[in-house]
């Protein structure tokens, strides 16, 4: 069968389209925008899973619920080239992380969160990409930086640094440089932005983590740093 390209460009201009106009929200004089209120959910949808998530004290609290799988609070629009800042801090015996460039749709798995992860974990292993639902497992490919490892601090508030540009993605957690990918396998260059619950089996938890300060600068091409 015949592939016709005018159909596939015209996909693409569609889907560049949509993280183009969510790049047109309001935002500060430095181009920034908060993609969290400090007061309500609005904005963000629930998908996967059953962990609850709440506003309490000016952040989103995710707490575990038994015997589900991942759960994710989504952004409701999507976005491509960004610079994102987020403080989070987690129960040391959670897993989380924070979705970019991710997607839903009924033909993966009915409805799966997939695409590139932020890791947030007091394993040594925060601020490195994986590939979440994905075939790839880690998209960092070596996860053994002794600063990277110890960047990030149990217990305390954390401060995350993203930027995503193209197939690059660079990470910072608390200043320390952590991941630099030249993202070849996950084929994500536009989608939500997601945080994650991670599932929990019987008889454990509930544990928490918790968000606040989540910041959002749409970059273009030539804004590499």
């Amino acid at each position: 069968m015949r592939f016709d390209t005018r159909f596939s460009w015209s996909i693409g201009v569609v889907v560049l389209s949509i993280c183009a106009s969510a790049c047109a929200a309001e935002t500060d004089q430095d181009g920034w925008v908060s993609l969290f209120d400090g007061k309500s959910l609005s904005g963000w949808t629930q998908k996967n899973g059953t962990a609850t998530y709440r506003v309490e004290g000016g952040t989103i609290v995710g707490k575990t619920s038994e015997g589900s799988p991942n759960s994710f609070l989504c952004t409701d629009k999507d976005y491509s080239d960004f610079e994102l800042t987020f403080e989070v801090k987690v129960d040391d015996q959670l897993n989380s992380g924070v979705q970019i460039r991710s997607k839903s749709t009924a033909d993966f798995h009915n409805g799966r969160v997939h695409g590139p992860q932020v890791e947030i974990a007091t394993n040594g292993t925060a601020g490195y990409i994986y590939g979440e639902a994905l075939d790839t497992g880690w998209l960092s490919e070596k996860l053994d930086d002794p600063k990277a490892n110890a960047a990030f601090k149990n217990g305390e508030w954390n401060q995350y640094r993203v930027l995503a540009v193209g197939k690059s993605i660079k990470t910072w957690v608390n200043g320390v440089p952590v991941a630099d990918l030249v993202d070849e396998k996950s084929k994500m260059n536009c989608g939500f932005i997601g945080l994650q619950v991670h599932g929990i089996a019987g008889g454990e938890g509930p544990y928490e983590v918790r968000w606040r300060n989540i910041r959002l600068k749409c970059l273009a091409a030539s804004d590499k740093k």
